[in-house]
Parts: structure tokens; C-alpha cells; sequence
């Protein structure tokens, strides 16, 4: 199959505005996150609509595509952006440019679940372990999922699914085996093309997490496992806790 990684990078951020054009360890965020992507996938594209991002990525050699300002989602910059381009794909991933560590594993694992047919999207999911605490597992910015017997998606939330009867809440985490979401995605390019002209669904507006709407409309969404942690960056606090990581 031939892949594609697109990584949508936006200049205007309420918690941290340039954030793609930061500079860690000598390297913009966004240059860090294309390198790494470009390990595995021969196509990459940062998809964008700020002249200073576009200009950045070209400066360092790597390949951008101006995009609308008004997409409300990165999925719909996505999907500019491929249209874009000159090649044609079979799938498309969205590759959070704000994940200046994202492992080479983790985009193999998400190309590895279109080896099933079925699979339509497909992202990842982290399970948490006896190092975690309940605080984590509770923590509404950090979405979990649970998965079917066949590793597709049955449901996401904010909140803590299952709910496990008849223990007490302090040792759920010892006695099952919770998923974490990891906001990386996976589209067939027919698929993505759909679900982009699809409306807000009900649970998408309950929960803020688009994936919902994709599954509330029957799309397949595979789930592969990982167990690597990555450093995200959305505050400055960030960056300096990732400057400590790179050091």
C-alpha cells in the first residue's frame, strides 16, 4: 500500500502561539517531528496556513502545503492537503505536529492494521500499566477506548471505561487492563474524503472527541497496541520538560 504521512502544523495557539516554529535541542518542533515521520514513510507533507511554518519546512528541505485557515478540525487540513499533493495514496496519516519524540514503531504499528481489509481508520491506543496512578487514569484530557475481540474501536471517553462493579475504584487499574488513546490517526483516502463532509454527531458533541463521530456513523476505526509514552508539546512547560528529555 502506499502511505502518507501529512502533519498539520498551525501557527495560532491559545496556549502556546508558534509553537511548530519552538526551537528544541537546535531544531524547530516541526523539523523534529518531520524527521521522524520521514524514517519510516518515503511521503511526507506538513500541511499548513502560515507563511512562516511553509517557509520554515522548505528552509530545512522538507515538502509543505498551504492550506484554508478556516478548517476547524486537522482531519479537514488533512484533507486539503492530500489533494494537494502530487502523488496518489492509498492511506493518509495524521501525525500531531506537536510530537517532536513520536517513535518509528508507533507509525509502523499504525500502517501494519491496514494488513486487515476491514479496516477503515485506524489509531492507537497505550494500555495503562501498575506505574500509572489513578490520577492518570482519570484525567479527562487523556481519552480512553476499549476494543472489540477482533482489536477495532467499540467506544472513546473522557471518562474511565469500564466501569469495573464490586471493586473499589483505587485498584481498577489493577484489575484491568485499560486503554489509553494515542491521537494518532490512519484513513483509507476514500474514507477520510467521507468523513469529512460527515455532521457533528451526538456523542461528538457530548464527549469533544471527533473519533465518535466516525464510529457513530459505522465507520471500522482499528486500534493497534503500543506501549511507548511520547512527549507532547502544548505549553511552554512543556518544551523545557522535553529540552530535559532530549539532554
Amino acid at each position: 500500500m502506499n502511505f502518507v504521512g501529512i502533519i498539520p502544523a498551525r501557527y495560532a495557539s491559545t496556549r502556546f502561539p508558534g509553537k511548530p516554529l519552538a526551537v528544541l535541542g537546535g531544531k524547530t518542533v516541526i523539523q523534529r517531528v518531520y524527521e521522524q515521520v520521514s524514517k519510516v514513510l518515503e511521503h511526507v507533507y506538513v500541511a499548513t496556513d502560515d507563511d512562516r511554518i511553509f517557509n520554515a519546512v522548505e528552509g530545512f528541505g522538507g515538502k509543505a502545503v498551504m492550506t484554508s485557515p478556516a478548517h476547524k478540525s486537522g482531519t479537514d487540513r488533512v484533507n486539503e492537503a492530500v489533494s494537494k499533493t502530487d502523488g496518489t495514496f492509498d492511506v493518509v496519516i495524521n501525525i500531531q505536529g506537536d510530537e517532536p519524540f513520536i517513535h518509528e514503531r508507533q507509525i509502523k504499528t499504525i500502517c501494519e492494521c491496514f494488513d486487515d481489509p476491514q479496516t477503515m481508520i485506524a489509531t492507537l491506543g497505550r494500555p495503562f500499566t501498575a506505574k500509572d496512578s489513578l490520577e492518570d487514569l482519570e484525567n479527562p484530557n487523556s481519552p480512553k477506548l476499549i476494543c472489540d475481540n477482533n482489536g477495532f474501536a467499540m467506544y472513546f471517553s473522557r471518562s474511565i471505561i469500564p466501569y469495573i462493579r464490586n471493586v473499589e475504584k483505587k485498584n481498577w487499574i489493577n484489575s484491568f487492563t485499560y486503554l489509553k488513546h494515542i491521537g494518532m490517526y490512519a484513513y483509507r483516502r476514500d474514507v477520510l474524503e467521507q468523513i469529512t463532509k460527515l455532521p457533528q454527531s451526538s456523542l461528538e458533541i457530548a464527549e469533544s472527541l471527533e473519533q465518535l463521530r466516525w464510529l457513530q456513523n459505522g465507520y471500522k476505526i482499528k486500534v493497534g497496541l503500543t506501549d511507548i509514552e511520547t512527549i507532547g508539546i502544548d505549553t511552554p512547560d512543556d518544551l523545557k520538560k522535553a529540552e530535559a528529555a532530549l539532554k
